[in-house]
């Protein structure tokens, strides 16, 4: 039970991106396509899916066996680019179309403090594998959630009649800020 409560509050209580903050980069700027904007939400997934598998068996059977725990962002830092740069490469030699349309931010996943926020935080709660498991997963559909919906309106309000001083960055920061309040609405649901 406690691992689709850490699933559903990774999603949607806590967002990742609407309520913490992180990640913001990549979600502002591969929003303005819902095709580009499911594809990142889906490395993003895959990539924080491995990344937390990955960072929590080192930190389980290296750093804190051997009392070097203090080094794990650091670490967990390192872990994530190489993970990264190995999707990145994945991507390009098997789908180059996505691969092409994510462009620079596809390498940004790399500094996205979302995938590292999650591996610091599995520590920081002392999840055991399962729970980070499902805490990481539940933060990444909650990114994927996230950017898909802001893409779905940032191209409806592309054929519309947006003020001048609105137009561009301005009504998408006015959306994502609508978008925070309504999932704002699921705090205290869950902790």
């Amino acid at each position: 039970m406690k691992v689709l409560l850490l699933f559903i509050s990774g999603a949607l209580v806590n967002n990742v991106v609407l309520s913490r903050f992180l990640g913001l980069c990549s979600f502002l700027g591969v929003s303005k396509k819902k095709e580009t904007a499911t594809g990142m939400g889906a490395a993003v997934i895959f990539t924080i899916f491995l990344s937390t598998m990955l960072c929590a068996l080192v930190y389980m059977f290296i750093l804190k066996p051997l009392h070097i725990d203090y080094l794990q962002t650091i670490v967990f830092i390192v872990l994530v680019a190489a993970l990264v740069q190995f999707i990145e490469m994945y991507m390009k030699k098997n789908i180059p179309a996505l691969h092409k349309a994510l462009g620079i931010y596809l390498p940004l996943i790399t500094t996205n403090c979302a995938v590292l926020g999650v591996a610091l935080d599995n520590v920081k709660k002392e999840y055991n594998f399962l729970e980070g498991l499902s805490w990481g997963v539940g933060t990444a559909v909650g990114y994927a959630i996230s950017i898909t919906i802001l893409a779905g309106i940032r191209e409806r309000i592309a054929h519309n009649d947006v003020p001048h001083d609105f137009q561009g960055m301005p009504i998408v920061l006015v959306t994502a800020g609508l978008m925070a309040i309504a999932f704002f609405g699921f705090s205290g649901m869950i902790t």
